[in-house]
This record gives C-alpha cells, sequence and structure tokens, in this order.
C-alpha cells in the first residue's frame, strides 16, 4: 500500500506496522527452531528449549505498548546521516537492517541527551503520541537549527503527567537526562537513587536493571540480578515493569524472603527492635561465633596401619591462630583445618620415606583422632542456636556484648522467659535478621552480580547488612542500587551518590 509522501504520520503508521510485522516474523522465526539435531543430550535440550521459550516471550508484541516512541535523523557529518526509531525492543527486517533500535543501545542515547546547546550531531529528534497501541501525533526538535527555538515537549509533558493507575509502568519514553544518567551509570560500585515521593526513584533503579542487563549480559546471566522490595504487595506493583522490557530473568524477593530461616511467630517493643537492627549486633554475632574456637592443649596421635604420626598441640595451635587470623567464615575454617592437620601428617609420611597422595590426605582428615580434636578446637555452629543462647543467657550476651552495648541495651535484648528450643521460640522479624548475619558469618551467602534495594530509608542497619550479603563483591564485581527516600537536612531530591562497599558498612565481610 502506497502512502502519500505529503503525510508524515501516515508514513510513520506505515512505518509502526512494518515494524509489527518484522517482530511477528522474529517471534515465528524462534518458534519455528528445531533443536532435536543440535543438542548431545536431554539436559542442553532442556536448557536450550527454556532459553528458547524465554526468546519467544521477550518477543510478545504487546498491543497496547507502543512498539517505538521516538526518532533521530542524525546529521550527514555522524551516522552517515542515518535515521533511527527507538523503542523498547530491537527489531530488525527479514535482511537483518534494523527497523528498531533498542532505547539502551549507544545511538539512542542521544534521544535522551541531547539538547539545543548540545545537539549530539543529531539534526532531528521526532517523539510520538499514541492512543492504546495506535500512533495519534508526533512533534519534531530541530536540535542543529539555530533559529529553531527551545521548548518544552507538549507529548513529552502529557505523558509524564498521565494519571497513573493500576500497576507500574516504564518510563521509557520519558526518561529526562539526569535520570538517563544513573541509568547508565557504569556497572562497579553502588549507586543511590534518592528523592521524595512521586519523583521515580523506583522507575529510574529498575530502569537500570534493564540497562545493566543490555550492556553486561553475560556477566550478570552468570551471577543473577535481584530486586527487593518492602513487601509483597510493592513487587506485584513492579512486577510488569522489567517483563515490559524484555527482560524476563530478574528475581524479586522481599527482606523477610532473605532471613526465613526461622519461622517469625513473635514482635518486639521498638526500643527492643531498634537495638537489633543497630549495626553494632554484627560485631556481637561475630564475637560469640569466634568463642567457640579453643586452643588444643595436648598432642595428636594419628594411627594408620602398623604406623603412628604425631602432632604436637604447639603446631595445631598454630593452624588455629593463622585461621582466626585470616577472619574467614567460621564454617569454611571448621573445614580447612582437618586438612590443614592432616597436611601436617603427610609431611611427616614423606619425611619418613612414603609417597602418600591426596587420598591418603582425605582419609587422615576423616580419622576420627583428627576429627576429634577439630570438634574440640573449632566446633560446628548452629546460628539459630547462637542467637537463641545471647537473647536467652544474661552472662553469654554480656560477655560479647562488652564495650558495645550498655548494660539497659543488653536488658531489653534477653527474652523475659526464655525459649527451650529453636522451634518453640517465638523469633521475632529482628531476630531472623541475627539468625540470617549468624548464617553469614558461619557459611558464605551466595553473592549475586546486581541488587536493586527500594525504600532503603525504611531498614536497619542489620536488615540492609542481609541484602548487602547478597551483593557481596565477588571479587569485587558485584554492585547494587538502592533507593531511598530523604531525610530532613540530607542532600535534595534526585541527586546520585557512589560508594564503595565498605563505606557503607564498615562490617561487611568480603
Amino acid at each position: 500500500m502506497s502512502v502519500p509522501a505529503s503525510d508524515p504520520l501516515a508514513r510513520e503508521r506505515a512505518h509502526l506496522t512494518s515494524s509489527r510485522a518484522a517482530l511477528r516474523a522474529m517471534r515465528e522465526d524462534v518458534e519455528a527452531l528445531d533443536i532435536k539435531d543440535v543438542t548431545a543430550n536431554w539436559v542442553n535440550s532442556l536448557v536450550l528449549g527454556r532459553q528458547i521459550e524465554d526468546r519467544i516471550k521477550a518477543l510478545a508484541d504487546l498491543a497496547d505498548t507502543p512498539l517505538f516512541f521516538g526518532r533521530l535523523d542524525y546529521l550527514h557529518t555522524t551516522q552517515e546521516g542515518q535515521r533511527f526509531y527507538i523503542g523498547r525492543r530491537h527489531v530488525h527486517d527479514a535482511d537483518g537492517d534494523p527497523m528498531v533500535i533498542d532505547w539502551r543501545a549507544p545511538v539512542s542515547q542521544p534521544y535522551y541527551q541531547a539538547s539545543k546547546k548540545d545537539p549530539q550531531d543529531v539534526g532531528l529528534r521526532r517523539r510520538f503520541g499514541y492512543t492504546g497501541g495506535d500512533l495519534t501525533a508526533y512533534e519534531d526538535e530541530h536540535l542543529s537549527d539555530p533559529e529553531e527555538l527551545e521548548h518544552t515537549s507538549r507529548l513529552l509533558q502529557a505523558e509524564i503527567e498521565r494519571p497513573r493507575v493500576g500497576p507500574m509502568r516504564d518510563i521509557v519514553a520519558t526518561i529526562q537526562p539526569e535520570q538517563d544518567g544513573i541509568v547508565r551509570s557504569d556497572l562497579s560500585g553502588t549507586v543511590c537513587v534518592q528523592g521524595g515521593p512521586g519523583t521515580g526513584k523506583t522507575a529510574v533503579g529498575l530502569h537500570r536493571v534493564a540497562y545493566l542487563l543490555y550492556a553486561h549480559r553475560e556477566r550478570l546471566a552468570r551471577t543473577g540480578t535481584l530486586v527487593i522490595g518492602p513487601n509483597r504487595s510493592f513487587l506485584h506493583y513492579i512486577e510488569q515493569v522489567l517483563p515490559a522490557l524484555g527482560e524476563l530473568e530478574v528475581q524479586q524477593a522481599t527482606v523477610d524472603d532473605l532471613v526465613a530461616h526461622v519461622e517469625v511467630r513473635g514482635t518486639d517493643e521498638a526500643a527492643t527492635a531498634v537495638v537489633k537492627g543497630d549495626a553494632r549486633m554484627a560485631e556481637v554475632l561475630r564475637r560469640a561465633v569466634r568463642s567457640h574456637v579453643t586452643l588444643p592443649t595436648e598432642s595428636l596421635m594419628v594411627v594408620r596401619g602398623s604406623r603412628r604420626w604425631r602432632v604436637p598441640a604447639y603446631e595445631i595451635e598454630e593452624m588455629v591462630r593463622e585461621l582466626l587470623d585470616r577472619d574467614i567464615r567460621y564454617g569454611a575454617a571448621h573445614e580447612a583445618l582437618p586438612q590443614r592437620i592432616a597436611h601436617a601428617v603427610l609431611v611427616r609420611m614423606e619425611e619418613a620415606g612414603e609417597a602418600p597422595d591426596d587420598r591418603v590426605q582425605n582419609a587422615v582428615a576423616r580419622n576420627a583422632a583428627v576429627k576429634a580434636v577439630v570438634k574440640e578446637c573449632w566446633p560446628p555452629v548452629d546460628p539459630a542456636k547462637l542467637v537463641l543462647r545471647l537473647l536467652s543467657d544474661a552472662e553469654f550476651l554480656a560477655e560479647h556484648a562488652e564495650g558495645l552495648l550498655t548494660e539497659d541495651e543488653q536488658k531489653l535484648l534477653l527474652w523475659a522467659k526464655p525459649a527451650r528450643s529453636v522451634r518453640t521460640a517465638k523469633w521475632s522479624a529482628a531476630d531472623a535478621v541475627l539468625v540470617d548475619e549468624a548464617k553469614d558469618l558461619v557459611e558464605r551467602t551466595h553473592s549475586l552480580g546486581h541488587v536493586v534495594l527500594d525504600e532503603a530509608q525504611d531498614l536497619s542497619p542489620c536488615s540492609t547488612g542481609r541484602w548487602a550479603a547478597a551483593a557481596r563483591p565477588a571479587r569485587r564485581r558485584s554492585s547494587a542500587t538502592w533507593r531511598r527516600a530523604p531525610r530532613p537536612g540530607r542532600r535534595r531530591a534526585g541527586r546520585r551518590r557512589s560508594r564503595t562497599w565498605g563505606s557503607r558498612r564498615r562490617w561487611w565481610r568480603s
């Protein structure tokens, strides 16, 4: 069907129709893939099949969602004067030529950043207006024309001011330059998005996730991405934003989901909850965990066949002290100690002319005498039982809270009626966070590539530590975005701050 050259709106509608057809063809191509002869086994087939299903979902054409929302016409000095339609996802025709450019692509950035003062070699920026899924209007800005005055886009203003009802929508068509700077900021480190209610903190954070998944796809696919919300209602409210942008693999959770190691059946008085959520409790827990370590008093004798191998107490003491000095996870040290003792035995075997291998070392590490020494010097610790004892035993708490908590604060922590066991205890939400912190001291929490935390101002330092544990830098390669409302006297809304992990919470462990 021919389109009159004198009717720009008709031409744009025709391009929308062609783009939707191209997207449908892309989806049909994926649906037609036959993987029977390209997979080596059923596991590969299952994984590839799931990836194809996700790809099909990502290529869905949402009827009420515009496929593209803008257009950039570059000057002939840049991009060879090409024209690009900017949309929520990439669409190409049968020859592979782009019909819609993903908003996250570098060539799309001037759509958000270009201005009359800095046109970035853009001759024309065109914004489109939609009613439902129908293209109904357009508006042009000739950024490189010195005679055209800069003006506020009516279409942009109308979209920003459109009433927000139902689930949260994406703001990809209305991202402002300062927001775009936050969205496209580097993956390393932590970004704080701060602003008052209704200023778009959550939307900016989610679009940053979508951008990072585009720019660092392989890296985040390996390590994972997590969005943490204050409650389930909030997660339900935002759950359609990332799928609308083509991202389906992002996990969502509340802080309570992350600390669900004990059943929460009780509540705390406000003053008690404040003390339990204080950052000092992390050091109290660390001391309590480490208090289980003792130094050996007797030598170790390992019997293998007709031979006996002696490891003196001072040598085992050196091993224990070295593990303490390294400050590694308590559980990791518990597993490392028998191997170190076994290695000392193997050295003696080699000195005696034997040729032991790794199998012998593992067998020595499992020797009853070695296991007995490890149990005495570095016994296993149950995180929930540890917290139960801290909240029930005044002397135990006082020993490990000395110099950290006042006597009055310690009294607030102690249960009026101590529980008899972990299962019968009426744990509070703050207790669950303490148990989780203790668990992380014992065994390493799985790290994620990027974590987004919403309503950060409502969390205690210990609760904040839980999402920090989830995003703890695996060799300094994890990052986070956290969003918070400003407090009186703090810096104004909309500012972005970057900081390193150590400055956020000095007692995080790497």
